[in-house]
């Protein structure tokens, strides 16, 4: 994987490190987004109450087939050309030419889902470069209450069959309960893909075809790392070593990982030319062994560290020393060697852990509650999830490379209280992980999207500003700040991680793609050892709205009453088209290099809405007055952070002339304004306005509805409607 570095403030050099644009939110898009948030709070999506995979009810589906007496057909993942693939595996491509999608009654005469329970030795790698995942599923098969959580073994080829299966994934932070139809890939009457030793088991072959729905496609499952896999069977977090620069535990790391039932793989790297190949001690170069095993046994008096690896193929085993039945096991006594299972021709083999270390590139371990993989006692983390989005114009900023736009990326507080249990070098500190995963990028991949690199920074927060509830940072602190640590390199994974140890104190954690104008969604997750507090900064909304009851005629200017009664005429009020021709004709000229098409009469609707007291949709003299008022610090606000002086606004400028103006929004809010007014991330004077009159008639109607000041609002649905339609009128 190809990683970018960038450079810390001070010039040094510091973190190490390439969208399918969405549509623009449109009402439906809001409701959801705010009844998804609202399930996650209530506690769905967790193991115990999971989320159904695109609406899919399996209970429901099944029921339905069974009254019908027919066999389900997967409407969402049919079996069609497109569920294969895009490219190598696209439809009228060679590799997918005379394939056949059957059913497993239609391959064996007694299909089961499960036979003699799941083993490893049921995961067989077919014409699939899925090996990664291989690796993984036969990990899990080493936890069965693991595996039952993910397969749900109760299901059969018997009782209440109807073609339908179901299993549940982990997925970017909630638990999903993924629906298929049981029509697999075939040629020549064999499964195309995994499959099991014995050919009428099909649990394995199932679950890959889960795995293939939710992330597109079958060949979007083509390479990739095994701890990826590990992560969405088991919710854990993965961590990986880089054997050359083992650490000198790392047996023991190891033998403790496995022995809480933590996932392990391992790869040996390769240049492309080395895909898949075989060396002469039969091992596969950029192929993914699960790591099954790890003892110490007794030689000649003194101990000898081994490994257990598996090969997913089931087949090609090393051949060097402590392989099946090489000379150096008949130095082990007759009990141990009985234990080790050592002779089986299955895939699965000993190494000595001094040549597993020389022969192998990475080690990759998943974390399951998550414990502390390189501590000598279990410890439960707590973990604090977030999931956030870079977005182009107001959240996606690029590392810190990009000193203009670094401070737009999310950030996240985190509150280190207790210190560890057992300092390291006599260093009091506070252990944590944190893990930066981006969202659905597989799925990406038909359309030529490939994972972005991504990594992030973490800040020490100043005295002055601890303890406040909600701190964000802006451009001026980053410049004169460097982070006090970071993700080790801005790669195109999945996922990065980092264990840390840093004091007690406030931190900053600002996660970001290695270039701007990246958009992606992710998941942040922080597992800290001790209590520590962590929440999203910039998730507030606060506003401050002037008063303005205060202004009546006696205190308005002579000269300003003689404008007005010019514009009015004789019904001294001025309507939408008169405010129109006003500002057009009055405003606009007066604002120089400010770049604006003119005022629409929909905006100046939108302005009489917002500023009309008593229903004539027309303005009197004193909201006239009020009018001008509300321009002319608009205006100020908009030269002022205009920054580059161009005329416009970009996006983050945008932000800052917002909380001028005395609106603190989160990021889905400003993302959401600048998706409306902006156009091409730029915003004119007009739009800015119309912008601010949308807020602020927002923010008014808030108001009155919140009649305690508790910050929430209760509406029945006529009055929802109500609301609605009338924020319509002026958008």
């Amino acid at each position: 994987m190809e990683e970018r570095k960038c450079l810390n403030t001070t010039g040094k050099k510091g973190c190490t490190a390439t969208p399918v644009q969405p549509e623009r939110e449109q009402c439906s898009g809001v409701v959801s987004t705010l009844a998804k948030n609202q399930a996650q709070t209530a506690g769905l999506g967790n193991s115990t109450n999971t989320v159904k995979y695109r609406n899919q009810d399996f209970e429901a589906l099944r029921s339905k087939c069974l009254s019908r007496g027919e066999q389900f057909c997967d409407p969402i993942f049919p079996a069609a050309p497109e569920s294969l693939g895009y490219k190598e595996l696209g439809p009228n491509s060679p590799k997918t030419r005379g394939v056949q999608w059957k059913r497993p009654s239609e391959l064996c005469s007694d299909p089961k889902f499960i036979i003699s329970g799941a083993t490893r030795t049921d995961i067989c790698q077919g014409a699939l470069g899925d090996c990664w995942l291989m690796a993984a599923i036969a990990s899990l098969t080493l936890d069965q209450k693991i595996l039952a959580r993910v397969i749900h073994p109760e299901q059969s080829f018997a009782k209440d069959y109807a073609g339908i299966f179901h299993f549940q994934l982990w997925q970017y932070g909630q638990w999903v309960d993924v629906v298929i139809d049981d029509k697999l890939p075939t040629r020549d009457g064999r499964l195309l893909f995994v499959h099991s030793a014995d050919r009428n088991e099909f649990w394995s072959a199932l679950l890959e075809k889960a795995y293939a729905k939710v992330n597109g496609s079958y060949e979007a499952l083509s390479g990739g790392w095994a701890s990826e896999g590990f992560e969405d069977f088991t919710g854990g977090v993965a961590e990986s070593y880089e054997l050359s620069k083992a650490p000198s535990n790392l047996f023991n790391i190891i033998k403790q990982a496995l022995s809480r039932g933590s996932l392990l793989c391992t790869t040996i790297y390769g240049s492309r030319n080395e895909m898949e190949a075989v060396t002469k001690e039969k091992l596969v170069k950029t192929h993914v062994y699960s790591v099954t095993g790890a003892v110490e046994v007794n030689v000649g008096g003194s101990k000898v560290q081994l490994v257990r690896l598996r090969n997913p193929w089931g087949q090609t085993e090393w051949n060097g020393a402590w392989s099946d039945n090489s000379k150096e096991w008949d130095q082990v006594l007759p009990q141990e060697k009985a234990k080790l299972n050592y002779s089986a021709e299955d895939g699965e083999f000993w190494m000595a852990y001094s040549d597993f270390k020389v022969r192998y590139s990475k080690l990759e371990i998943c974390n399951l509650t998550p414990d502390a993989s390189n501590s000598n006692r279990v410890s439960k983390w707590a973990l604090q999830q977030f999931e956030g989005s870079w977005k182009v114009g107001s959240t996606a900023g690029g590392c810190i490379n990009n000193t203009d736009t670094f401070w737009i990326n999310p950030q996240y507080k985190i509150t280190l209280l207790e210190e560890d249990d057992d300092p390291v070098d006599n260093e009091k500190a506070c252990s944590f992980l944190v893990a930066l995963m981006q969202k659905d990028r597989r799925r990406y991949r038909k359309q030529g999207q490939e994972l972005y690199a991504i990594g992030f920074s973490i800040y020490k927060v100043p005295v002055e500003l601890r303890g406040s509830p909600s701190v964000r940072l802006q451009k001026d602190f980053f410049l004169r700040h460097s982070s006090c640590a970071r993700s080790e390199a801005f790669a195109h994974y999945r996922e990065v991680s980092a264990r840390l140890r840093l004091p007690p104190g406030d931190y900053l954690i600002v996660p970001s793609t290695f270039k701007p104008s990246k958009e992606a969604d992710f998941v942040l997750r922080v597992f800290t050892e001790k209590q520590s507090k962590t929440q999203e900064l910039g998730n507030d909304v606060s506003f401050t709205l002037s008063e303005e009851s205060d202004i009546t005629e006696r205190d308005i200017d002579p000269s300003f009453k003689t404008l007005f009664a010019s514009l009015s005429g004789e019904d001294k009020e001025i309507s939408a088209e008169e405010l129109r021709g006003f500002l057009n004709t009055h405003i606009v000229p007066r604002l120089g290099d400010l770049k604006t098409d003119g005022f629409s009469l929909e905006a100046c609707k939108s302005i009489v809405e917002l500023l009309d007291t008593d229903g004539s949709e027309r303005l009197g003299l004193v909201e006239f007055q009020i009018l001008w008022n509300k321009l002319k610090k608009w205006m100020e606000s908009f030269c002022k952070f205009d920054l580059d002086k161009s005329g416009t606004m970009n996006s983050y400028e945008i932000r800052l002339a917002l909380e001028s103006a005395g609106y603190e929004l989160n990021n889905k809010l400003n993302q959401l304004l600048v998706a409306r007014y902006a156009d091409k991330g730029v915003i004119d004077f007009d739009n800015f306005i119309s912008c601010l009159v949308k807020l602020e008639t927002v923010l008014r109607a808030f108001k009155k509805l919140d009649k305690d000041g508790t910050g929430f609002a209760k509406l029945n649905i006529s009055e929802v409607i109500y609301l609605l339609m009338h924020l319509h009128k002026t958008a």
